[in-house]
């Protein structure tokens, strides 16, 4: 590279095609040089050197300049990426939001999916409009679409892919919210499949269970009407993915344990039901959605379980052994 670079600031000259007047005719007379129109107009003959001398350094000068670059370019990535987990985890929502944006032409598919995950996260907050929420929910649905599309084995991209199909379905009418029902469950299988060990996945595959099982009577019809075979499904399943997900990481979310509570409510197993619900309730109110998880509905229940389980360590031994069943 040095000495395409001395070859390059050395060269005086280039090429020009030499332009001759005679009467009222221009003829030219190419690879001719002339000392006026040469020394004025040297770029296009360096240029030609320069290239020739990068060719002559060899295919692997090349490869060393292009390796550099993509070393560069992941660094920067990944210092990107720690941001914006810390801000994720810090619940600064607008501040990820503001950082992800920055990179909404990227390439990564970490990047996007995390794009899309803020755009929807905004979405949510309770200061933004409909219209604004609307906006969000779209741009979150296309920003999943492109972090799949870049990486089909990104577990992360499947999930939120999944996620934000839901969230548009809320727009687009009930024959099409049932028709997406069908993709949303096979890229929550998909990710569950590239990561067993993704408790959020797991609690989504749960309450797509749990959604269809307490499907509303007219909607069934609806959906019996537009498909053959509409998707369906039991609270037994829901259950099934709701207690898998608390095996594999416990009390990571309050919502897992408020629908633990909730299915076993539509099961009329009081006695569990008020064992998950009071769990719930005491969970660490971390974020909004925390303080919101407990159901006012359910304050009856609740209430109830000091006769059910009256001390701590009675409630965990049930829980334990309850568990123990899955």
């Amino acid at each position: 590279m040095a000495l395409a670079v001395r070859l390059w600031r050395c060269l005086p000259v280039g090429p020009r095609l030499l332009t001759r007047t005679s009467g009222s005719r221009a003829q030219c007379s190419p690879w001719r040089f002339g000392g006026s129109e040469v020394l004025a107009h040297p770029g296009p003959l360096k240029r030609g050197l320069f290239f020739s001398a990068l060719s002559y350094l060899g295919f692997e000068t090349y490869q060393l300049i292009s390796q550099t670059a993509v070393v560069h370019a992941a660094a920067k990535v990944e210092e990107v990426l720690e941001q914006a987990d810390y801000l994720y985890e810090s619940g600064e929502t607008e501040k990820l939001y503001q950082l992800l944006t920055q990179y909404k032409e990227s390439e990564d598919a970490e990047l996007l999916w995390r794009l899309a995950r803020a755009s929807r996260d905004i979405a949510q907050l309770s200061g933004t409009s409909e219209e604004e929420k609307k906006r969000l929910v779209y741009e979150a649905l296309e920003y999943a679409k492109k972090a799949l599309e870049k990486n089909e084995s990104s577990f992360a991209a499947h999930k939120w892919y999944a996620i934000c199909i839901s969230d548009v379905g809320d727009y687009e009418g009930i024959k099409v919210k049932i028709a997406n029902a069908y993709i949303i469950k096979e890229h929550f299988e998909k990710a569950i499949e590239l990561n067993p060990k993704d408790a959020t996945s797991i609690h989504l595959m749960g309450i797509w269970c749990y959604t269809f099982a307490e499907m509303p009577w007219y909607q069934r019809r609806i959906a019996k009407m537009l498909f053959a075979t509409p998707p369906s499904s039991t609270y037994e399943e829901a259950l099934g993915y709701f207690h898998r997900a608390e095996q594999v990481d416990p009390n990571f979310y309050s919502k897992n344990l408020l629908l633990l509570g909730k299915t076993y409510l539509k099961l009329h197993n009081k006695k569990l039901a008020a064992l998950w619900l009071l769990k719930a309730k005491d969970y660490p109110a971390h974020t909004e959605e925390d303080k919101q998880c407990l159901d006012p509905n359910m304050s009856f229940i609740i209430s109830d379980t000091q006769k059910i389980c009256p001390s701590r360590f009675n409630l965990n031994t049930c829980l334990l052994k309850e568990e123990s069943q899955f």
